[in-house]
């Protein structure tokens, strides 16, 4: 094993797990890998509990968080500004296509319910950079083994207080000379994620992208293999490529813990790996999702097409939030819409398991690789 990551992750078995759900992300350090919550979609004040209750039922393992500061965003709000803020500036036709797609499918578009802060127009506007520094705030007051960003170069701050907390900083990578800027910036890790990703994702697929980030970065920091990894012999391979260890995702969604509906682990149960589409139609920027009657609808002629980063996702989750509601109450036309992000991996999953027992596969089916492959030895 890469001894430099296990020295500053201070783990044995390098799976990373990244997870919305605090159950998994306890279960899979507590199994000896190493959970990262993903923070992006919490208020600081719902952040703040998520992480107390991780502390409180992590038994000491170490754990991580990953925000989403894009470094580029093409709307970008003012100090004190909210989401209704944002919200705002959202066309009354895309609104309008929204809510004629829902009530088409049995949905009701006004609908309301708790427990949904995107909802609340006092919410902290997502993605600001003011909103990535409340969370930096919430999270540097937990023990976090790791802090992540996504959608390019951390800012500033993440960095400075990374150092000052002695927590490594990692970023996620598309391409290699992002990988490069990464490295330059200062990070202390590198997660570069393939195609198959679920999730915001690049075009260069895993097999490719490696290889291509390793010689880039030249040993300077050690990098993590990510997109489409769904099991252990897959983690050896990416590992016999030279990566440390492996950033999974997909994987977690189909997991007796994980925040998931029913409805769409039955649709991941069924769906191949070609049953995925990367678009820009959830969150403004590209991002390899589960085909389903939402993004065909965006696709097809009549669509007014998406709008930028942040304003996709205040009209998108809102209204998919409804589709879940009324799906799992029993509406088949509703069932027809539901999708989430998920990667091309989803197609070698086909049961739904506890977050402890895909660790212990993860294990099993690594050390199988690694006998497999001393056959080959001269």
């Amino acid at each position: 094993m890469h001894t430099h990551l296990r020295s500053i992750l201070n783990i044995d078995f390098p799976l990373l797990a990244f997870s919305h759900c605090r159950d998994v992300v306890a279960a899979v350090s507590q199994a000896g890998g190493f959970g990262v919550l993903g923070a992006a979609r919490y208020t600081p004040e719902e952040l703040e509990t998520e992480l107390r209750w991780i502390d409180d039922h992590v038994g000491g393992k170490p754990y991580g968080v990953d925000l989403l500061i894009p470094e580029n965003l093409s709307v970008r709000t003012e100090a004190g500004a909210s989401t209704a803020d944002l919200a705002a500036q959202i066309p009354a036709e895309h609104r309008a296509f929204v809510n004629d797609l829902l009530r088409r499918h049995g949905v009701d578009p006004a609908q309301k319910f708790d427990g949904y802060h995107r909802d609340a127009p006092d919410a902290p506007p997502p993605f600001q950079r003011e909103t990535g520094e409340q969370l930096m705030d919430v999270a540097f007051r937990h023990p976090i083994r790791l802090i992540a960003n996504a959608l390019g170069v951390p800012p500033p701050s993440m960095l400075e207080r990374a150092r000052r907390f002695k927590v490594p900083c990692a970023a996620l990578v598309g391409a290699r000379e992002h990988a490069i800027r990464q490295v330059q910036a200062g990070v202390d890790i590198i997660v570069a994620q393939g195609t198959e990703a679920g999730g915001h994702c690049g075009e260069v697929s895993t097999l490719v992208l490696i290889p291509e980030v390793l010689r880039a970065v030249k040993g300077a920091v050690p990098v993590l293999a990510a997109g489409g990894i769904v099991t252990g012999r897959q983690m050896a391979a990416c590992m016999a490529l030279g990566a440390a260890g492996v950033w999974t995702g997909s994987v977690w969604l189909a997991t007796s813990d994980a925040e998931t509906s029913p409805v769409f682990r039955d649709k991941m149960l069924e769906a191949r790996s070609r049953d995925t589409v990367r678009s820009r139609f959830r969150t403004g920027k590209p991002a390899r999702q589960l085909k389903s009657a939402w993004t065909e609808a965006w696709e097809a002629p009549g669509s007014p097409g998406p709008l930028p980063m942040p304003l996709q996702g205040l009209i998108s989750e809102p209204a998919m939030q409804r589709v879940n509601r009324s799906a799992e109450a029993g509406n088949p036309e509703a069932r027809a819409l539901v999708s989430y992000f998920v990667g091309q991996g989803v197609g070698l999953i086909d049961s739904v398991r506890s977050s402890r027992q895909v660790v212990a596969d993860f294990m099993e089916e690594f050390a199988e690789a690694l006998e497999d492959m001393r056959g080959f030895a001269p």
